[in-house]
This record gives structure tokens, sequence and C-alpha cells, in this order.
């Protein structure tokens, strides 16, 4: 088994009217077996649209973030693809990925701005389809006093279609050796929360002094189209004591540091 790393940086949609916008970044961590030149053979680029995919293929979600009252129409929980959600119009942020079928992908956004002001809460949704929608339950982002900056997200597939998204929570088995750091609290189910007066920002300050970038491991389950199984959720699995963001920020930092012996 090899394993490749690869960065990929999308710019933020237009802002043409009814669009949402948030700058994103992708770090995928791909998985494989001899199969890197693998051509993809998705031509769906957009997030609202049904397609079938087999492994490795490129495949495009979307990632929907609002206060949680704003993805519900008459008591029904609709998919934020349905034109019957304002989401739009009450400030939602929308961020559009494209991981490879059945490779563990690490997305990360670092635009949050705006969550800090709901008090009752600001929740994201995983989404695609249109015909044969599929969305996730909501999930809590954060508050006016904490931010919860890791995800864990299966995207389960059947016949190389997808079923279903569901988040896996670890409930405070990451930050429990933490406890006694004022910075990081646990929320009980939800998960560790940050301080949102301990989140970095553009005033430098040594309070100030932590990373909310919110990033969501991704992973795959079920068979693609050729009935290949996917196998990525249970290598996340086995990983998931890990931090895969940590991973990326310290191979990052270690690239910038060899940078900067050749251009000073």
């Amino acid at each position: 088994m090899a394993v490749a790393v690869a960065v990929a940086v999308a710019a933020a949609s237009g802002a043409t009217k009814g669009s949402l916008a948030v700058l994103l970044t992708v770090l995928v961590l791909g998985v494989f077996s001899g199969t890197a030149g693998a051509k993809d053979t998705n031509n769906l680029y957009q997030p609202c649209g049904d397609t079938t995919v087999r492994r490795l293929d490129g495949f495009t979600l979307g990632i929907a973030s609002a206060p949680q009252t704003e993805f519900v129409f008459n008591r029904t929980m609709l998919s934020p693809c349905d034109r019957r959600l304002a989401l739009s119009s009450v400030g939602a942020k929308l961020a559009v990925f494209r991981p490879k079928v059945d490779e563990i992908s690490l997305l990360t956004i670092s635009n949050n701005n705006g969550i800090d002001t709901v008090s009752s809460g600001w929740y994201m949704v995983a989404f695609a389809g249109r015909k044969y929608a599929a969305r996730s339950p909501t999930e809590f982002i954060g508050n006016v006093s904490f931010v919860i900056t890791s995800f864990t997200l299966v995207l389960e597939f059947e016949k190389g279609r997808l079923q279903n998204l569901f988040w896996k929570r670890d409930g405070c088995s990451r930050c429990s050796s933490r406890s006694s750091q004022s910075r990081v609290v646990c929320l009980g189910s939800l998960g560790c929360g940050i301080r949102r007066s301990r989140c970095k920002s553009n005033i430098t300050s040594s309070e100030r002094d932590t990373d909310c970038t919110i990033s969501i491991q991704l992973a795959f389950s079920g068979t693609d189209k050729h009935y290949t199984a996917l196998n990525s959720w249970y290598e996340v699995s086995k990983l998931r004591q890990y931090s895969l963001y940590a991973l990326y920020s310290n191979l990052k930092d270690s690239v910038s540091s060899q940078l900067g012996q050749f251009f000073p």
C-alpha cells in the first residue's frame, strides 16, 4: 500500500445573485494501491445533480452552514439543493469539494466568520444529488462561546450512487487528556469545543493562540458502480485517534521551513 499527499486550493464561487461563497482548501491524503493514474469518469462538477461513480472518480459534494432552523421548510428538513430553502438570503455559507472516491480526505474551511454572532448555534449539512438527493443531519459547529473544529464525515454509496451522509462523533475522547487547559472544553456528546476567546484572529495577541480552522475527515463506504467495495471508512476508523489536520499543519510548517532556507 502506498500513500500519496496532494494539496489543492479552490477559489470562492462568484458573488452572483442567489449564490453562496466561502474560501476553502482541500487537503487530500490518498491511500491507494497502484491506481494513481486512474481516469476520472465522473463529469458532474456541481453538487446539485445526480451521478454514479466508480472508485477513484472525483465526486462533488457541498457543505452548507447556517442556523439550524434555516434547513427546515414546513417542519421538514430539506437538502440545501431544494429551492424552497432561502439559504442565500440569511447569510448561509457554502463550501464545495471534489475528493476522490474511496480516498481518505481532509477538508478544511478557514472562513467561519459570522458563526460567533449566533447565540443559538451555527450548524452544517453535507449534501449531494437532486432527484436522488442525499443529505446529512445537521451538525453543530459553534456559537458565541465555543467552536468545534474537528469532524468525521462518511459518504455511503450503493452501486455507485450516493445513499447517505452521516457524521461520526468521538465525544470528548480527543480532549479528555487536555481538560485542564482552559481553551479546550468538553461539550458532552457534541465533542471538544474551543473557547472563542482563544481563537487566532487578525489581531495579534498571545491569548489568541489556537487555530480554529474547521477540518472534516472524509471517508467512503459501500460499493461503486462496478460493485467494488469502498473501504476508506475502515481505514479512518483506525486512525480516528489521530488528527489529520495536525499532520497537515506539521507537514506545511516543515515544507515552509525548508523553503525558507532557499528563499529567505
